[in-house]
């Protein structure tokens, strides 16, 4: 993996944008950069990368708007955000906004390269040996082969963390799966736990009817999460 990858890289520190782009163009990823905001969105406005690395304090607009801005359009490319900011409510801030992955700095480029390999996985549609059925999710149907949520011939919109954790609760329907067991799935660490009850809240807005009244998306207290299809 990472061969003909593009990513966004968004910094005002010119010297980890520079250190970022080396290191990345050597494991074989096409690296485009960008020293805040603005300049990021001049970039979208013509080219559409497959992830992005995006600092959370840049002067002017802050990477949280920007991510949360994206997530308003429906952009569900992965992003993964940088902060010198390191506590739990900064993480969960970031994922709220619609990060789908964090990491603190100062880091090792080494565990960024795993992390954005570990997003790509998790936002690749799944090859099962056996293409599964699509599940009916009363007026919406997910492909589980495609890993894509549509209404009639329209494609709901999910962000790479929303597709993977519906993907992996669709891999064994009516089946409580812990966060724990997602995470794992995911290829995420403990801190991921708290971000798959984000993912959720952020996924049952756009599947359910009611949300404070989940009709699919159930959770099952002390247990986990479990996918319950139906019309």
């Amino acid at each position: 993996m990472g061969e003909e990858i593009h990513v966004l890289v968004v910094d005002d520190d010119a010297r980890l944008r520079a250190l970022l782009s080396r290191y990345l163009a050597e494991h074989g990823f096409r690296v485009t950069m960008a020293a805040d905001a603005a300049e990021a969105r001049t970039r979208l406005g013509f080219m559409q990368p497959d992830l992005m690395v995006l600092d959370v304090m840049m002067p002017g607009e802050t990477g949280l708007e920007l991510v949360a801005s994206l997530r308003q359009a429906a952009a569900g490319m992965p992003v993964l955000l940088l902060t010198a900011r390191g506590a739990p409510e900064d993480r969960i801030a970031g994922f709220r906004a619609g990060a789908d992955d964090y990491l603190p700095k100062p880091f090792e480029p080494e565990e960024l390269l795993l992390r954005l390999r570990a997003l790509l996985r998790r936002a690749a549609p799944s090859t099962p040996e056996q293409p599964a059925g699509p599940l009916l999710l009363g007026a919406l149907v997910f492909d589980r082969e495609r890993a894509e949520l549509r209404q009639g011939e329209r494609a709901i919109r999910l962000t790479g963390g929303e597709r993977a954790l519906l993907a992996a609760l669709a891999e064994r329907p009516n089946e409580v799966r812990s966060r724990e067991e997602i995470a794992a799935t995911l290829g995420m660490d403990e801190a991921g736990e708290r971000a798959i009850d984000v993912q959720m809240t952020r996924l049952r807005r756009k599947i359910e009817p009611d949300p404070r009244e989940p009709r699919f998306l159930h959770t099952v207290r002390g247990r986990g999460y479990v996918l319950k299809p139906g019309g």
